[in-house]
Order: structure tokens, then C-alpha cells, then sequence
């Protein structure tokens, strides 16, 4: 099958939706599928052969982050002259509803589209507002997916119609059999995410951390990820800094080095998440994850019977569930058994099965159109065979 892929955000920043499309394209290529992304991506990026530059993003504040989106005539151009030379069987786009690429493609894309909705915000005024623009495009789509109840949820209150529920998906053997790292083992909590963007909640963990480290003082904090790291440990006590270890952006296998080497993975997120794609990273690491109990992550977490949840943005809930955890080696074993084996429906061989099911789907039902209307024509001008 050729399938296109539009990705909206920035190739060259990394994101969970990024993460997802690139997994994706690749298990379909393994597949044997011919599968070309669009994504927007700086000239002096280096991109994998199946993806197809749009030209640089622009940052621009989206679902309380900073989304690097693409948009203009010069990318509308790009999108067509992609869509003509692919000739693709199925488009697959990505946050159709967003200001980037996957708006311009729905508009621009003839034959079956399916669309993955990845946002949950439930209070969106500009989605709102801007429905009566988005509407021509979003009926041309042929078959929704939502990442997860909150994201279907999202869809439906702001945008009508329904979608079919499929998770993000995770290569879960990659994670498993990563080796751990010594210098990152012995009492050490896991942070991974972007540092200067507040609803990762890292500001959160740091005001948790002296009352864990009060109570388990050979504890210690690895934080990957970018941004300003001593801005980060402003407001630490000064003699707890050397507590706190940065190690910047890592490569995957390092993160997977790093899920596997930690005692606790804490995911203290406040909000603006519609799945949890590094919990599932965590688990399928055989790390026991500490969340915050926002939706999506209660639901990925199994309502916390593959990982435990505190109170979101309290600090004190965290200190003690950390704590708790940090002095129970028979909890912790629990959870990483637990997680293991929860995290299998999350892995490539459910999740891109599905998802090429849907896309079967439409093509299936785009074939027996396009039949209709032949056996249509003929009948009208009397061409029809016995």
C-alpha cells in the first residue's frame, strides 16, 4: 500500500506525536508497505530517507506549549506538488485541525483520509471558533482515530463527529531490552521531558524533592531532557543542587538506558496530555512509574493498577508516594511486573494492525465507490456488460 503521512509539528523538535508518526512509518516500512511523511523540518536538519521536508516551522503557542508549525502558500505548494508525486492509495494526517501542514493536506487531498486527533483540551474557545473554517476540510476525512477517550472526547465536543480509539504505539522490545546504565543505578528518580515548559511539571517534582530527600537521603534525581538547568534548581536549597543530575537531550537508546537503570520514573505532568506515550516508554522498561492522576494518564496507567498516582500539582502527595516507594523493593517489583504486562497492548503489533485495519477500511469503501459510479455511468450511457 503507498501511504502518505503528514506530521504538523517541527521533525527537528522532538514531541510525542513526532515520535509516534516516525514509529509508525517505520513499522509499516518493516511491513512492506511504501510509506512517505511531510513534515515541516529546518534545511540543516538531517532527515530519514522516507521523509519529505516542508520547509521550515514557525514556534506559536498551541494547547499550552509551543507548537513548531508549518503554514503558507509556499507550504501549501509543497503539500500539492507531495500529494501529486506520491499518489497515495491513503493519507494518513495527523492533527488536521491545527494550523499546519495536516489542514493544508485535508484541503488539498483527493481519495480516502484518515486523521489522528492527538489533542485533549477541553476548553478550547479557538477550536470553537474556528470550526466554520476548519468544516470543509474535516468532512473530507474518511475515518477518525483518537489517541485516547480524552482526545475522542475533545473531537466530539468541539468538532462533532465520532473516532474510533487507538493508543500511541511503542516499540515495547526495544525498551525491554535495554541494558542499564551503573553510573544512573542506586535510589535514583526519573524525569524525561522538555525542562522550561511548565506543564511537564518539573517545577512541581523539584518542590517535592527536599522533603524526599529528607526521608531518603541517598536518593538522588536524573532529569533528561532541554532547557535552562539552573533555572530549574533556583528554588532547591543550595546544598541539595549535587542532588540533581542534568543530562541534557538523549538518544533514544539512552532513554531507554535510563528507564531501565531508574528505581522510580515520576511523570509529574499538570495537565494538557491526551495519552502519556513516556509512561508507556517506562513501563515497557520495566520502570514503576509515579504519575500525576490527570485522565489520560489514569487511563493509560490502568486507573493505577500498572503504576501508582498522586494528586496532580500537589508536591506533598508526590514527596510521600515517592517516599513510600523508594522504601518498599517489594512495591516496585510489583508495579514493574504489572507494567510489563499491561504495556503489551500498547506495542507495534496491536497498534499498527489496527491502524492498518482502518486504512483497509476506506480504501475497501473508496474501491467499491469508485465501482458504483463506473457501473453508474455505464448504465446512463447504455455501456453496461451482461
Amino acid at each position: 500500500m503507498r501511504i502518505g503521512i503528514v506530521c504538523p509539528y517541527s521533525w527537528d523538535v522532538p514531541g510525542g506525536v513526532q515520535f509516534h508518526i516516525r514509529d509508525l512509518a517505520e513499522h509499516l516500512i518493516r511491513l512492506g508497505h511504501e510509506v512517505s511523511v511531510l513534515a515541516p523540518a529546518d534545511d540543516e536538519t538531517p532527515l530519514p530517507p522516507y521523509v519529505v521536508s516542508a520547509g521550515r516551522a514557525v514556534p506559536v503557542p498551541y494547547n499550552g506549549s509551543v507548537a513548531r508549525l508549518n503554514f503558507g502558500f509556499l507550504s501549501a505548494a509543497r503539500v500539492r506538488r507531495w500529494l501529486h508525486d506520491g499518489a497515495f492509495e491513503v493519507i494518513h494526517i495527523h492533527e488536521p485541525a491545527s494550523p499546519s501542514l495536516g489542514l493544508l493536506a485535508c484541503w488539498a487531498a483527493q481519495g480516502p483520509i484518515v486523521a489522528t486527533f492527538h489533542t485533549s483540551n477541553p476548553r478550547s474557545r479557538a477550536m470553537i471558533a474556528a470550526y466554520p473554517i476548519l468544516q470543509p476540510a474535516l468532512e473530507k476525512i474518511s475515518a477518525r482515530i483518537a489517541v485516547s477517550e480524552y482526545a475522542r472526547r475533545t473531537l466530539v465536543e468541539h468538532l462533532g463527529g465520532d473516532a474510533v480509539v487507538i493508543p500511541n504505539g511503542v516499540d515495547v522490545d526495544f525498551f525491554a531490552r535495554a541494558e542499564p546504565k551503573k553510573e544512573w543505578q542506586g535510589r535514583t528518580i526519573g524525569f524525561i521531558g522538555r525542562i522550561d515548559e511548565p506543564r511537564k511539571g518539573l517545577p512541581v517534582l523539584m518542590k517535592a524533592l527536599p522533603e524526599i530527600l529528607a526521608e531518603v537521603p541517598d536518593a538522588r534525581l536524573l532529569v533528561a531532557g532541554r532547557g535552562d538547568e539552573k533555572e530549574a534548581v533556583a528554588d532547591l536549597p543550595a546544598e541539595l543542587r549535587s542532588r540533581v543530575e542534568f543530562l541534557g537531550m538523549v538518544s533514544d537508546e539512552d532513554k531507554a538506558r535510563l528507564l531501565r537503570s531508574v528505581d522510580l520514573y515520576v511523570a509529574p505532568n499538570t495537565g494538557g496530555e491526551s495519552f502519556g506515550i513516556i509512561l508507556v516508554e517506562a513501563m515497557s522498561a520495566a520502570a514503576p512509574v509515579l504519575a500525576s492522576d490527570l485522565d489520560a494518564f489514569a487511563q493509560v496507567l490502568d486507573q493505577g493498577e500498572a503504576g501508582e498516582l498522586f494528586t496532580n500539582e500537589d508536591a506533598a502527595a508526590l514527596a510521600a508516594s515517592a517516599v513510600r516507594l523508594l522504601r518498599d523493593p517489594a512495591r516496585l517489583a510489583e508495579l514493574r511486573d504489572r507494567g510489563a504486562r499491561h504495556v503489551r497492548r500498547f506495542d507495534w503489533s496491536t497498534v499498527g494492525a489496527d491502524i492498518l485495519a482502518v486504512y483497509e477500511t476506506v480504501t475497501d469503501g473508496a474501491a467499491s465507490v469508485d465501482t458504483d459510479e463506473r457501473v453508474g455511468l455505464r448504465a446512463r450511457w447504455g455501456l453496461a456488460r451482461d
